[in-house]
């Protein structure tokens, strides 16, 4: 029902504001981040594989304490092919008499199919605007690459889940936006819980000093 073949182009322009640890993280894949770009949406690669097996995408929501606003997905579950483009939507309102920024990070869990995991437009990192009492669909469009085939470890993949957690949002010193949380509780919105070397705050000031 959600599936589509249309893809967006211009991706690029939403990163300008992506601190430089989630740009690392969306090359490599790193701690359950899905990969953006990496020449995954030339248009011969985004044809569905109709011999693979279907892998079911679930959705899931959280929001900060902080955050005023209810976060829900659309859809429980979408089931593709490899190859296959879908769209999904998340729901979000503003449940405050105030205007709120708010801002969403992302993981997609189990890790090894992180580097399969494409989205090629998506509300994470971009600045998101509800008016008191606002109610928006945010949507989200996404395959995973067929290169998953190739992959042993993600042979007997049947299930994954993606998950987005809103936070109310802050600029940095840099005056890029971001979750205005502590920085443990934001890594582990990222999947980066219980990684020694996941980038902390203090790296991203030194790399944009």
């Amino acid at each position: 029902m959600y599936t589509t073949a249309v893809i967006v182009v211009g991706i690029g322009v939403t990163y300008a504001a992506v601190p430089l640890y989630r740009m690392f993280c969306a090359a490599t894949g790193f701690a359950g981040t899905p990969k953006v770009g990496m020449g995954k949406f030339e248009a011969d690669r985004l044809v569905p594989v109709e011999n693979a097996k279907r892998i079911k995408v679930h959705f899931n929501a959280d929001t900060s304490d902080a955050l005023p606003w209810s976060f829900t997905p659309q859809q429980k579950f979408v089931s593709v092919l490899p190859g296959e483009t879908s769209l999904a939507f998340y729901r979000a309102k503003n449940k405050s008499d105030k205007d709120i920024i708010g801002i969403a990070t992302y993981n997609v869990t189990p890790d090894r199919i992180a580097p399969y995991f494409a989205k090629v437009e998506c509300f994470c990192f971009e600045e998101q605007k509800l008016l008191a009492g606002e109610e928006v669909d945010m949507p989200l469009l996404f395959f995973i690459d067929r290169d998953v085939l190739d992959d042993p470890q993600c042979r007997n993949l049947d299930d994954i889940v993606l998950s987005y957690t809103f936070f109310r949002a802050r600029r940095n010193e840099q005056g890029h936006l971001e979750p205005d949380a502590p920085e443990d509780v934001v890594q582990a919105s990222q999947g980066f819980a219980g990684y020694e070397m996941a980038p902390k705050a203090e790296d991203r000031k030194k790399t944009a000093s």
